[in-house]
């Protein structure tokens, strides 16, 4: 038994070695491609491929800590969810990035209110849209915090933009007017005249949406005026500059004037800056060429981390190839021990199962972390009776008193049945092996046009507030693979990825557990 034991640290060891450096790597490649396919999509205005894209950018880059990236994905994935009128999913998702960024906080012992900015700001949007305005009014308030904490300028004018925008859109013109005034004369004292034209623009937008006739009118007639000014004070601008440069050209004839000597001086400047600029040359190419090969470098490590993720799939193979004859004499051995003790033989075939088990279950978890870019087939199917079949199958696993549920409507959609029933059925053999009173139920809840969920609850013991965060993360504990593996969930939202859905955990559910599946059929 100790022997056992000490061969399974040593090949977790292994193990947790392959999956740290290019594990991360992988996983902040995939996660900029699913935000640079999230993009795509939108540019194409192919708006629920781009949501689902951006959540699972948002969700990769937040497992990484990247929080301005996973707040950039978040927000552009809330946005598309209340465009389509799915505001709860909207509310949701800017709740779940809040909690990122302030676990984020408490871990960087900093504070990230630029990024809470956009969120409160999209979320001020959706209440804007619903014509809240008491909501909205707070939204506002916290925007203005997170801006004062900021210290960004930039930030401050997005704000202004914003405060003005909610007055227009709540009817209160003079406040808007206010704001509105603030922005344009702060750009008029900077002389940014292209940014004070857009600031009538975005006005007229903001008035046309809102359907304010008078706005649009009077804010159309300082436009033109503001037009024809713009053009006197370019020219005054361009008269300033040419009398300075009059000036200075005065002042060098004079200076030149009065000494010869300053000609000498002029050419030692000249020759030196000349100096000075060949230099700069020099090492511009010799950064040029050292950046040239830290790109030669850097590609040549991506095709060595590809290698070793190669590598490290057919290590797995090699190891589970190697252990297979060894653990098929053991479960022999344990055969003929059990003719003459049966209890020791019994355990012995329990943990030599076990270890085929997980073997088995280490050989899946890295196939599919190798490809998961590559989709299931599809085929339609019933949604109704598919529940209720899957469900039959586990009747023989189910505690006496506890009551199976089906809330499943007769539609059909296409998916892979096979994976959809794996994943299915090990929630609910889970949930059979932890509920000892109550009820267990599946549920097929239709989403939106293309997403759908499959929701499987229980009224068991649940699952630990310390253990949520690791579910789905492989490794995260040392086990008695004799009580299982816990590589089931991970592979289970592995297999969920490559389906185009996801598998989450209801962490407001307290009488139980819930798990979700949500899928993009």
């Amino acid at each position: 038994m100790k022997k056992v034991m000490k061969f399974l640290f040593v090949m977790w060891v292994a193990l947790a070695s392959l999956y740290t450096p290019a594990g991360a790597q992988n996983a902040s490649s995939k996660a900029n491609e699913f935000m640079k396919q999230a993009q795509e999509a939108l540019d194409k205005k192919e708006y629920t491929k781009a949501r689902y894209l951006f959540i699972l950018a948002y969700q990769s880059f937040a497992n990484q800590e990247d929080y301005t990236n996973a707040t950039e994905c978040g927000t552009k994935g809330a946005a598309l969810y209340y465009r389509e009128n799915y505001y709860k999913e909207a509310f949701d998702l800017c709740r779940q990035i809040d909690q990122v960024l302030m676990t984020g906080e408490q871990k960087l012992q900093r504070g990230m209110p630029d990024l809470h900015f956009k969120v409160t700001k999209e979320r001020l949007q959706m209440y804007m849209q619903l014509k809240n305005p008491a909501q909205a009014q707070a939204q506002l308030a916290r925007l203005a915090e997170w801006a004062q904490q900021a210290n960004n300028p930039a930030l401050a004018e997005d704000l202004l933009y914003t405060q003005a925008g909610y007055h227009y859109t709540f009817g209160q013109n003079e406040q808007g007017d206010a704001y509105f005034q603030k922005m344009v004369a702060s750009y008029k004292d900077k002389k940014e005249y292209d940014k004070v034209s857009d600031c009538y623009k975005h006005l007229i937008t903001l008035a046309t949406k809102a359907g304010n006739a008078p706005l649009v009118g009077r804010t159309y007639e300082k436009y033109i005026l503001w037009t024809d000014s713009v053009k006197a004070l370019n020219a005054e601008d361009k008269y300033n500059v040419l009398k300075q440069k009059y000036d200075a050209s005065l002042q060098t004839i004079q200076e030149k004037d009065d000494t010869l000597s300053n000609k000498q001086y002029l050419i030692i400047t000249l020759c030196t800056f000349a100096a000075i600029l060949i230099a700069a040359l020099v090492l511009l190419v010799i950064v040029l060429m050292r950046f040239i090969l830290l790109n030669k470098k850097l590609k040549k490590n991506i095709e060595i981390a590809n290698e070793h993720n190669e590598l490290k799939t057919q290590f797995i193979r090699n190891i589970s190839d190697q252990m297979r004859p060894t653990l098929d004499h053991l479960e022999t051995s344990a055969g003929r021990l059990t003719a003459v003790a049966p209890e020791q033989g019994g355990l012995i075939q329990q943990q030599v199962k076990a270890l085929k088990d997980f073997t088995l279950d280490i050989q899946e978890l890295s196939s599919l972390e190798n490809s998961l870019m590559e989709s299931y087939e599809v085929q339609p199917l019933n949604v109704s009776s598919f529940c209720k079949k899957t469900i039959e199958k586990i009747k023989d696993n189910v505690q006496p008193g506890v009551e199976l549920a089906v809330d499943a409507a007769s539609l059909e959609i296409k998916t892979n049945a096979e994976q959809l029933e794996r994943i299915l059925l090990h929630l609910l053999k889970n949930a059979a092996l932890y509920t000892t009173s109550g009820k267990i139920k599946l549920e097929f809840k239709k989403r939106g046009a293309h997403i759908c969920q499959f929701i499987v609850t229980d009224t068991g013991s649940g699952i630990p507030a310390e253990k949520r965060e690791f579910l789905f993360k492989p490794f995260t504990e040392v086990k008695n693979l004799s009580e299982g593996d816990g590589l089931g969930l991970p592979i289970c939202s592995l297999i969920a990825t490559k389906m185009n859905g996801t598998l989450t955990l209801d962490s407001e559910y307290t009488r139980g557990c819930r798990f979700i599946l949500g899928l993009q059929v």
